[in-house]
C-alpha cells in the first residue's frame, strides 16, 4: 500500500502551485483581453456611398467576398452590423452604384455576399469594405487579393466602440 506524506515543504508547494494557476486564469475562461481594433487602410475610402443599400447579391455573382466582425477587447462577435462592400468587377467599376451593396452579419459576427468576379484596378485586384453604422469607430478596408483569378476575398473587422 502506498502511502501519501505530506510535509511542510509539499504543502507549501501544493499551495504556491494552487494560488499560481488561479492567479494565471487558468481556472477561468481564456479570453481575448487586450485584442486590438484594425485601423483603417490607406485607400479603403476611394468611391465610397454612404448609405448604399443592403442586398442579396451584387450583380450576377460568382466570387464571395466573406469576413467577421468582433469587439475590440475581448473579441466576442458583433451580429447585424453592417458591412459595405464593392469593388472593380467583370460587370463594372468601384465607383458605379451598381458595384455597391451591404449586408448584415450573422449570430457569429460572420458575414458573406456574393458579388462578381473582382478584377485588377490600378494593376492590383482588390476590395473595398466599410463598417460605417455608428455604434463603433468607422473602419474602411482594401484586402489585396493573392490572385486575380481567386473566387474568394475575407476581411475581418475587430471594432472599438464610439
Amino acid at each position: 500500500m502506498t502511502r501519501l506524506q505530506m510535509t511542510r515543504r509539499s504543502f507549501i508547494s501544493t499551495g504556491v502551485g494552487t494560488i499560481a494557476t488561479g492567479i494565471s486564469g487558468l481556472i477561468v475562461p481564456a479570453r481575448a483581453a487586450g485584442l486590438e481594433p484594425t485601423p483603417s487602410m490607406r485607400g479603403g475610402s476611394n468611391n465610397y456611398r454612404p448609405g448604399a443599400p443592403i442586398v442579396d447579391r451584387i450583380g450576377g455573382g460568382g466570387f464571395w467576398m466573406t469576413g467577421t466582425v468582433r469587439r475590440a477587447g475581448d473579441g466576442a462577435p458583433l451580429p447585424g452590423q453592417r458591412i459595405q462592400i464593392w469593388a472593380h468587377t467583370t460587370e463594372g467599376h468601384e465607383r458605379d452604384q451598381r458595384s455597391h451593396g451591404a449586408t448584415l452579419t450573422d449570430a457569429n459576427g460572420e458575414f458573406r455576399l456574393e458579388m462578381p468576379q473582382i478584377v485588377p484596378a490600378f494593376g492590383q485586384a482588390h476590395g473595398h469594405l466599410a463598417y460605417d453604422s455608428g455604434e463603433f469607430e468607422t473602419v474602411f478596408l482594401r484586402p489585396v487579393m493573392a490572385r486575380s483569378k481567386d473566387k474568394t476575398l475575407a476581411a475581418h473587422f475587430v471594432l472599438r466602440p464610439v
